[in-house]
């Protein structure tokens, strides 16, 4: 296979699985390590592919942000499952943070109502789906809210954080993997996320298994901050079995 035919499968990969990995396509493609970074390389001087720590993902991936409608109609199934199992790690009392998101709205909106609990969040469709709920203690924190999200950032929000230590948090990311960490695409957004994960003394990820292994523009945390991963039966056994074993406890709902 000549150069530029292994390129154009590779692009292929990439933009088919989201992101491409240098040991798996030198294995694929029966060629060194090397030659693959080479053919990487090529391909993100051409603009198509953005290179990433061991691997490569499509252009533009970094910045893609789809809009609320859009993720509350992705993986609906699974984000069901996943916002199910984790009503088992809502405390009896105490104190929630519940960040923004469309897994983390699911698992709102699935709340006990016998349950009486303290709850903060800066995300305009999370607190809807609670400020009629008879047992919690509402607060919405403010800021500046971007439309994309319907979600408060910025200096209001992350001083308000600051402020508070939760029991547990609640929280969402674009893209996570043992080497990029957590991501999500908006740097404001990122911010707001360190904020809670700093604010509460246990942290549980509610991320669907097609987010493991993407990484976007904006970097808010390392796996190894989060106690708990509650994601779908997609992630594979492997890729559990290693995220475990760097000391995050996963749930495959």
């Amino acid at each position: 296979m000549y150069a530029a035919e292994r390129q154009q499968e590779i692009l292929r990969l990439a933009r088919d699985g989201g992101r491409v990995d240098v040991l798996s396509l030198a294995e694929s493609f029966q060629v060194t390590a090397e030659t693959i970074r080479r053919d990487l390389k090529s391909l993100d001087r051409a603009g198509l592919v953005r290179r990433v720590h061991g691997g490569a993902i499509p252009a533009g991936r970094l910045d893609f942000e789809p809009d609320l409608a859009e993720r509350e109609s992705t993986a609906a199934d699974e984000k069901d499952r996943i916002a199910q199992a984790a009503l088992g790690e809502l405390p009896e009392e105490g104190s929630v943070i519940l960040d923004a998101g469309s897994t983390v709205g699911r698992l709102a909106a699935a709340f006990p109502l016998d349950r009486s609990l303290t709850v903060v969040t800066h995300a305009l469709p999370v607190a809807a789906r609670l400020a009629d709920h008879p047992g919690i203690d509402l607060h919405l924190v403010g800021g500046r809210v971007r439309h994309r999200t319907r979600a408060a950032v910025d200096a209001w929000a992350l001083r308000a954080y600051s402020e508070i230590h939760a029991d547990v948090v609640f929280i969402g990311a674009n893209g996570y993997s043992a080497d990029g960490g957590l991501t999500t695409p908006d740097l404001a957004e990122a911010a707001v996320k360190r904020a809670q994960i700093a604010a509460a003394r246990r942290v549980v990820l509610l991320a669907d298994s097609a987010k493991h292994g993407q990484e976007h523009f904006a970097r808010f945390g390392d796996l190894s901050d989060v106690d708990l991963l509650i994601t779908d039966s997609g992630l594979a056994p492997k890729d559990a079995a290693a995220i475990e074993a760097a000391g995050t406890e996963v749930v495959r709902a």
